[in-house]
């Protein structure tokens, strides 16, 4: 079965080149397979660089920026029917073989894959994540980077060990997804409401309803060069109000009331220890004060 290889493009000249330059590596032992740039309104050399780079490669122009998903949902549209759709984020380098790997991992109810992520420097990330809940929210509000080495008191899957072996996860960091023809026809487009970040919390959990499961496939690797959330303060706002929308959603007022508050305790004592961009992430909370259009 072939790959669609979606790489969703937002002001991305100076990144896709060395994303192209790992492709041929990565589709090393793959039969069939087409690249599509899906980019939401570039403004700068974006669609030159990705035609010089990769002439073959299916083009879809937004005519505005609408998010992720909605560049995402641009690219399965644009694919042929019935392959797989590997979602990937500009700044990810694929490593050797890895499309592969991932492709093979898939079946007996695996619906996504996911490869072991290190960062530009060589160093784990760690992109394994748990399902919201109020008990995470809490433990990451108090113990910080420290909760997820246990699975009640942090989402993110913080211990190294668990990524030295193939497990799944509740969901993952959306940078690098193989999503299976099966899952995509019966979970359907991403949620484009989510305008970015939560949209992958929200397909993952979404795909589990449906009975699909995600696993992690250490044997293939990537190194993504990890994006500007953590220091941009509506970019974190935007990641800090998309995870109670998405909660509320799943949870109903009342047990959102509980989460929605312990994600603004984790924020308001990161905001008096001097960190801006958790002010931002506050305010998001306290006043609803996030909205898409701020990062357009």
């Amino acid at each position: 079965m072939s790959v669609a290889l979606i790489v969703v493009t937002y002001n991305s000249a100076e990144l896709l080149p060395d994303f192209f330059a790992a492709l041929p590596a990565a589709l090393d032992g793959v039969d069939g397979y087409e690249v599509i740039v899906a980019d939401n309104a570039s403004a700068d050399a974006t669609l030159a660089v990705a035609r010089e780079c990769w002439p073959e490669a299916t083009i879809v122009a937004r005519d505005t920026n609408g998010g992720y998903s909605a560049g995402i949902n641009s690219g399965l549209a644009a694919m042929e029917p019935g392959s797989h759709a590997l979602i990937l984020n500009d700044d990810i380098r694929l490593g050797p073989g890895s499309v592969r790997l991932l492709v093979d991992a898939l079946g007996d109810g695996v619906g996504i894959t996911v490869p072991r992520l290190v960062d530009g420097e060589g160093r784990l990330l760690h992109n394994l994540r748990r399902e919201p809940s109020i008990g995470r929210a809490l433990g990451e509000a108090l113990l910080g980077r420290h909760a997820g080495r246990w699975s009640a008191t942090g989402e993110i899957v913080g211990d190294p060990a668990e990524y030295e072996r193939s497990r799944t996860a509740d969901w993952a960091s959306g940078c690098a997804w193989l999503i299976s023809a099966e899952c995509l026809a019966e979970v359907g487009p991403w949620d484009e409401s989510l305008f970015l970040y939560a949209e992958d919390t929200e397909y993952a959990l979404r795909a589990r309803d449906h009975g699909f499961t995600l696993l992690f496939v250490p044997e293939a690797h990537a190194v993504h060069l990890v994006g500007p959330s953590h220091r941009n303060p509506r970019l974190w706002a935007m990641s800090v109000w998309n995870r109670y929308r998405l909660y509320r959603r799943r949870h109903g007022a009342v047990p959102s009331f509980f989460f929605r508050t312990s994600l603004a305790l984790g924020e308001a004592l990161r905001a008096l220890a001097g960190r801006k961009v958790h002010r931002a992430g506050l305010a998001a909370l306290l006043f609803a004060s996030a909205r898409p259009e701020e990062v357009r």
